[in-house]
Parts: structure tokens; sequence; C-alpha cells
């Protein structure tokens, strides 16, 4: 299994992952989809993209809001599992016009 990132390792990932935040023992990130048919796109990219990496976000859709947060439950908070699928997650919202 993964290895916990402490408190430095954390603030140091998160530097590189503009508009991701800390909450606890996860991070999130909220996107603005173009349309609610294009926040589901993106819903279910990020979902092919978990299941082959078998670390899954949690997922609150709200119209055009689409908002991910990741931590690693098996371990009790933060991996760079996270950090990777956070990284990933961008990705994929640019591709389908989320901002």
């Amino acid at each position: 299994m993964p290895d916990l990132l402490d408190e430095a390792a954390v603030a140091g990932r998160l530097k590189e992952l503009p508009g991701w935040s800390l909450d606890g023992r996860e991070i999130r990130r909220e996107f603005e989809a173009p349309s609610f048919a294009a926040g589901i796109e993106l819903v279910v990219a990020v979902a092919a993209d978990a299941e082959e990496a078998n670390h899954h976000p949690d997922i609150d859709v709200r119209w055009t809001k689409v908002t991910f947060t990741l931590s690693t439950h098996s371990e009790g908070g933060l991996t760079h599992l996270d950090f990777d699928a956070a990284r990933r997650i961008d990705g994929l919202a640019v591709e389908h016009g989320a901002r």
C-alpha cells in the first residue's frame, strides 16, 4: 500500500495543483463545465480513468458544477495516488472545457 504523505509533502504537492485545496484528510476541487451534459461527460471520463488506475474520487454534480474529492481511504489520508489522480482530473477537465 502507498505511504501516507506528511503535512509538508501535502503542502508541496498542493502548490503544484492550482485550484485544489486541502480539507482535512482530503483534497478537493470544483470545476465549472460549459453545460450539464459536458459535466456528465467529464464525470464519465474521470470514472474510466479511475477504474483504470483503481483509485476512485468522490464526485458531486450540481448542474454545471462538478466537485472531485480525493483521499486514499484504505490508508486514512493522502498518498501520492491522490495527487496523481488530481493531475489526471485536471487534464480531463481541460479536454472537456471545464474550468
